[in-house]
């Protein structure tokens, strides 16, 4: 039975969606404009009138990184691939440039700010478990921006068995689990603030387990698409509906009480989540109907390919320039700054990319254990003698198949 709203569509669904990763890069900038104008009091390198406080929604470009990643797993989801084969293709895509990175991070947010190393704490940040523990010191130890990695490291772990869980399940049913699994975020941050401390507060509402809400949303939007579900979206329109909640959002914090404040805060989590699949989704359409736009141009699908190196990197740059230089003063000529440092960390974000990600990914890639591949490989089905044509019939025309790119996940 359909969705609500929803148009059942035939349309053969690409395995290459360039729109999506060129939206990467905008998550990623927003990211690095939170940390680049602070927030909390004089925190961050410097403060443009213009965007502040609205920059600060930028800090939830991660929950944008955990819809799509959901979204783009199930996506190009193989259920009889070895589970093997995908946990081997998981660390050479994240660790070999989060562990470059790493040096940065340490030398940004240990050496120059002269903190004593926990080395327990540390470790669990290079094998990305970080978020699992509520006792790490500092908060976020290591390269501070991969806690959203430790986040993704869970539904990495359950994704071979999720997805084939899922995929079983009817749209329906999958659209009324994600509602409330958002719903739960909610109540979990409500319930956490009002009954534990902040530092344990803040420790819930970075645990993994408590973001599978945001994966789940990606994934039930992933498979309604890919059966044929459609709605009238053109990007434009969740594009402003944000914008709007953003500009509403922080106006809302400047004249309601502090009670309706702290439940804006609570469901801003789960409202950015649906924002996001909106974006997703007319974005998907259009490249689905065959439709091209500015986030299908070479520059910026090349930017999406970077914004992994480009998170990376970008708070140590920042820090650093703390360091070096101090903070700028707080007018809009801190926007010509932006700008000049996020071209600096996307050059960096290149050779990231190009002499550590990249390479590393194939050459991890090219040695799967043939073992796994064997097993995960389709049976190939017998083949039945063709039937001879008729004389009169005409020889038909054959194209060979070419095998699709892989989406970069």
């Amino acid at each position: 039975m359909p969705l609500q709203g929803f148009r059942a569509d035939r349309t053969i669904a690409p395995k290459r969606l360039d729109s999506l990763t060129g939206l990467r890069f905008f998550a990623a900038f927003a990211v690095f404009t939170h940390h680049f104008t602070g927030f909390g009091g004089k925190t961050g390198l410097g403060r443009s009138p213009a965007i502040y406080p609205y920059s600060q929604i930028g800090a939830h470009g991660v929950t944008f990184f955990f819809v799509i990643s959901g979204f783009l797993m199930t996506w190009v989801f193989k259920p009889h691939e070895h589970p093997g084969v995908f946990y081997w293709r998981r660390v050479g895509r994240i660790w070999p440039a989060h562990l470059v990175a790493l040096i940065l991070g340490v030398y940004a947010y240990y050496i120059r700010a002269h903190l004593t190393i926990h080395w327990p704490s540390l470790i669990s940040s290079v094998f990305l478990v970080q978020t699992w523990f509520p006792t790490v010191t500092p908060t976020l130890p290591g390269n501070e921006v991969t806690w959203t990695l430790s986040v993704e490291l869970l539904f990495y772990a359950l994704f071979p068995l999720l997805g084939r869980f899922v995929s079983q399940l009817r749209t329906r049913t999958l659209v009324v689990a994600t509602g409330c699994g958002l719903i739960a975020m909610w109540g979990v941050d409500w319930s956490a603030t009002a009954n534990l401390t902040p530092a344990y507060s803040a420790w819930v509402m970075r645990n993994p387990v408590v973001y599978l809400p945001e994966f789940l949303l990606g994934m039930t939007l992933a498979l309604a698409v890919k059966r044929g579900w459609r709605i009238p979206l053109r990007p434009v329109v969740p594009v402003l509906l944000l914008s709007a909640y953003v500009f509403g959002y922080y106006q809302g914090r400047e004249r309601l009480s502090p009670d309706t404040v702290a439940q804006l805060d609570f469901t801003v989590r789960p409202i950015i989540a649906i924002f996001s699949a909106l974006i997703i989704l007319a974005f998907v359409q259009r490249e689905v109907r065959g439709l091209r736009g500015i986030l299908n141009t070479r520059l910026v699908v090349m930017l999406g390919l970077w914004s992994y190196c480009f998170y990376l990197i970008h708070h140590s740059v920042s820090r650093l320039a703390i360091y070096q230089w101090g903070r700028i003063p707080d007018n809009d000529t801190a926007l010509l700054t932006l700008v000049g440092m996020g071209m600096a960390v996307n050059v960096m974000a290149w050779a990231l990319f190009t002499y550590v990600e990249e390479p590393a990914e194939k050459w991890w890639r090219r040695r799967t254990p043939k073992r796994w591949l064997a097993r995960g490989a389709k049976p190939a089905r017998p083949e039945l003698p063709a039937p001879r044509p008729e004389p009169s019939a005409p020889r038909p025309e054959t194209e060979p198949l070419r095998e699709p790119r892989p989406t970069n996940v």
